[in-house]
């Protein structure tokens, strides 16, 4: 998949509980695509859909997570609101995240938005 202004990113993220996920990026002129999975193999799963505009961040689920519901909503609305744009989220996982993973994945998806964002 390429994207519109040419910046994609891969990352690879293993968190403190020895858990690793996979991350995509691909970033677009009005927002972006998150895909996270765990293990080595790509995956689709819960989707979210959060779009900032003049300070207000509204997010939907299409696919609903059973395990981590608010994590997957809250990840996209962080990150349509840093971009002030449109974030499309999936997340995929075999297991209930705990503490330690949730802040592995959020700060892989930080480091990854605030690059994208030095590149403008």
């Amino acid at each position: 998949m390429e994207s519109g202004t040419g910046v994609s990113s891969r990352e690879e993220i293993r968190s403190d509980s020895g858990r690793n996920f996979l991350l995509e990026a691909n970033f677009y002129g009005n927002g972006c695509f998150l895909a996270i999975s765990e293990d080595n193999e790509m995956r689709i799963g819960a989707i979210s859909v959060a779009i900032s505009a003049q300070n207000n961040t509204t997010a939907a689920k299409v696919i609903p997570s059973k395990n981590d519901p608010l994590f997957v909503n809250t990840v996209a609305e962080k990150v349509a609101s840093m971009i002030n744009g449109i974030c499309i989220m999936s997340f995929y996982s075999k297991a209930q995240l705990r503490l330690e993973d949730m802040k592995a994945i959020m700060g892989g998806v930080m480091q990854i938005v605030k690059a994208k964002s030095n590149v403008k």
